[in-house]
């Protein structure tokens, strides 16, 4: 949204400043005075007689001087006329008159004149303004209380906004009592005959400048910041003819950032505006810009684009990272004045004392600025010496909890190391840094305190290491064994996790899906991941025995897994009959007899001497002797169950293998779960057992 047009101009005196002028709102004719006097504007301009001047009765106000001061008119935001305001300047003139019977009988007069008590003066005051083709006159009471009447006194001055005048003309003011007591006051003064308007509006982040001139005109374009202390700082200067487009940088704007402009003429009117004084973002870019130097031994100086309205102060940091504490008592904060140095009344430097600068109780600035100096932090306690009347002293210690009285019995540090710290404050072994007569500060060294603490430490941990190695040489072989035990625990659960087990079988009868239901599950409990398609129905029916194995397969050899191919009578004849008719199909198999359709993967890998490292082979070896599985298959190892458990279970875990101890009690636990499955679905002869049973539960344990 555009900010509306600014008039930018100074008060046309003898010399130029750097003020904008002022803007009035509304038509009506205004008049004010100094405190003490009271005015009042008669309604209505009155008729300009001219008169003669009289001798005053007693003390008369008059005017005595005559100043004036250009400002704006506004009857809208952007609708203002030029007008010139009138300050007049009145003083008491002349004295009371004697009384009548002292003039009479010749009374002797008093040496200083009488003035009636409680007698307060009134006066009507005329101004006068001629501007061609423009004549006004308005008429001001001014009244004036008996304590400010003193003959040749300056009383105060009393203002009227305003007369309208024109761009390029000359006018004339005059000023005068009614009646008239002296001779009348004059001002004459040229206006300036064109003044340039600036248009500033947001331009996203930035500011837009827009110079409004004519097209022919010379105008010269200044930045400065206008300092409080000291003259203006120039920034840049540009000279152009004609309108202009400017676009400011936020980043550059400061709340001193002014703008002002003149026509390239002799003695130019200089117009000016300051537009970022109550900007938000010029504030918080002037704190940004803002610098805390260090001035040694021990001084400082912020370095700042602006004044800025904010307060010094010392604080105290501990090592620790915890906030900086201001000193108790205080010291006196110094307002700051930018650029330039300012020291603090210490006698000694100290590295955790800090420079702290607040503005509206608001910390915008905190330095240590004579750590580069004095080195880095010190475990220090500072110590404040309070001294009162008749002698009497008091101290206590600066902790992030507030000042701790020494001696204390709070359970802080300083309080539990009081004694101490006081008689290292008797001794001499403290810095003083501060005195100025009520109150010190102290600097004492806590680092012995620290080191008797940490041998403390040091000591009950070279106790407890001695302690176990002590327990260590007693019990050196149960530790022994106990930190092999772990090592090849973690091992072997490391790779057993990664290692991916596919388990295949010819489902001959219910008997032998049971066997293989529990050879799958204890595997699972080595731990091994297991992979059966009695387990995977489901995804068997939905993708083909065929594409199933595929899928399996392929994911288990990029796992660095194993095929494991469990064989039995069926399995062997289903083997047979593949290597037998060759290119011709071998007889139907059930829809989810995954063996039967793996055979046509299964032989390519044996035939081209890829299955070693990649195939196991397992039978039971109360169903079939590891000697009739066909030539082929025996290029990899097979192993017969549950007699050559060990074995098998060595080459499922592949190089993570739990050592052999380890390895048999696995191996026994399989044994038992694999022997009561036998006995129970393939008895011996003449051997009763329980009933072979399927479904829920058959491959469970226990």
């Amino acid at each position: 949204m555009p900010v509306p047009w600014f008039l930018l101009s100074l008060a046309l005196g003898r010399s130029p400043g750097v003020l904008p002028l002022e803007r009035l709102i509304g038509p009506q004719n205004t008049a004010h005075c100094s405190p003490g006097l009271s005015c009042h504007l008669w309604d209505g301009d009155v008729l300009c007689l001219p008169g003669t001047i009289e001798p005053p009765p007693g003390p008369v106000l008059v005017p005595t001087r005559l100043q004036t001061e250009l400002v704006l008119r506004c009857y809208h935001e952007t609708d203002c006329d030029l007008c010139v305001r009138v300050d007049v300047q009145l003083a008491v003139h002349g004295h009371w008159a004697k009384p009548e019977d002292e003039e009479e009988f010749g009374g002797a007069s008093d040496p200083e004149p009488r003035e009636p008590s409680n007698a307060s003066l009134q006066s009507q005051v005329v101004l006068s303004f001629q501007a061609y083709p423009t004549a006004r006159c308005v008429l001001l009471e001014v009244q004036v209380p008996a304590s400010l009447v003193r003959s040749g006194q300056s009383v105060g001055s009393v203002v009227f906004d305003c007369f309208e005048a024109a761009l390029g003309g000359e006018v004339q003011i005059w000023s005068y009592t009614q009646p008239r007591y002296q001779k009348e006051l004059n001002f004459t003064q040229k206006l300036p005959a064109a003044l340039p308007w600036l248009n500033l509006s947001a331009d996203g982040d930035n500011m837009r400048l827009v110079l409004d001139v004519s097209e022919e005109q010379r105008f010269s374009l200044s930045l400065y910041w206008d300092q409080v202390q000291g003259p203006p700082k120039p920034r840049w200067q540009r000279n152009m003819t004609g309108p202009q487009n400017f676009t400011l940088n936020h980043t550059e704007l400061v709340p001193c950032l002014c703008i002002q402009v003149w026509p390239m003429e002799p003695d130019a009117i200089r117009t000016n505006l300051c537009p970022f004084r109550e900007d938000p973002r010029a504030h918080r870019n002037l704190w940004r810009a803002s610098r805390l130097q260090l001035l040694p031994p021990l001084g400082w100086r912020i370095d700042a684009p602006c004044s800025l309205p904010a307060e010094a102060a010392l604080c105290w940091r501990a090592p620790g990272g915890g906030p900086c504490q201001p000193l108790v008592p205080p010291l006196p904060r110094e307002n700051i004045t930018v650029n330039k140095a300012f020291g603090f009344p210490l006698l000694k430097g100290h590295p955790n004392l800090c420079v702290q600068v607040i503005s509206w109780e608001k910390l915008q600035l905190e330095e240590c600025l004579w750590a580069d100096s004095l080195g880095p932090l010190k475990d220090d306690m500072l110590l404040v010496e309070t001294r009162g009347p008749q002698d009497n002293r008091s101290l206590c210690a600066l902790e992030p909890s507030g000042c701790t009285p020494l001696p204390s019995r709070a359970s802080t540090r300083a309080a539990r190391l009081g004694e101490q710290l006081l008689g290292d404050l008797q001794s001499g072994q403290c810095e003083q840094l501060w005195d100025d007569g009520l109150g010190v500060l102290w600097a004492c060294p806590m680092d012995k305190y620290i080191h008797k603490r940490w041998a403390l430490v040091w000591l009950a941990c070279l106790l407890f290491a001695a302690m176990l190695l002590l327990l260590f040489l007693l019990k050196k072989d149960h530790v022994k064994e106990w930190l092999q035990l772990l090592k090849e625990d973690v091992r072997s659960g490391a790779a057993a996790r990664v290692r991916r087990v596919l388990l295949l079988y010819s489902a001959d009868n219910a008997g032998f899906e049971r066997l293989a239901s529990v050879l799958a599950s204890v595997l699972c409990q080595l731990p091994l991941r297991v992979t059966v398609d009695l387990w995977s129905r489901r995804e068997l029916s939905a993708q083909g025995p065929l594409a199933w194995f595929h899928a399996q397969r392929r994911q288990t050899l990029q796992e660095g897994g194993v095929v494991v191919l469990l064989f039995s009578p069926g399995a062997v004849a289903l083997c047979r009959e593949w290597l037998q008719d060759g290119a011709s199909a071998p007889r139907a198999h059930a829809p989810h007899d995954a063996f039967a359709a793996s055979l046509s993967c299964v032989l390519p890998d044996f035939l081209q001497g890829r299955a070693p490292g990649r195939y196991l082979g397992a039978c039971f070896d109360r169903l079939l002797h590891p000697d009739a599985v066909p030539s082929l298959f025996r290029t990899v190892p097979i192993f017969s169950l549950p007699t050559q458990l060990p074995d098998f279970l060595e080459a499922l875990q592949g190089p993570g293998a739990p050592r052999p101890g380890r390895l048999r009690e696995r191996a026994e636990h399989v044994s038992q779960a694999l022997q009561k499955a036998l006995d129970g679905c393939f008895p011996l002869p003449g051997v009763p057992g329980p009933r072979c049973r399927m479904g829920p539960g058959a491959g469970d344990l226990t």
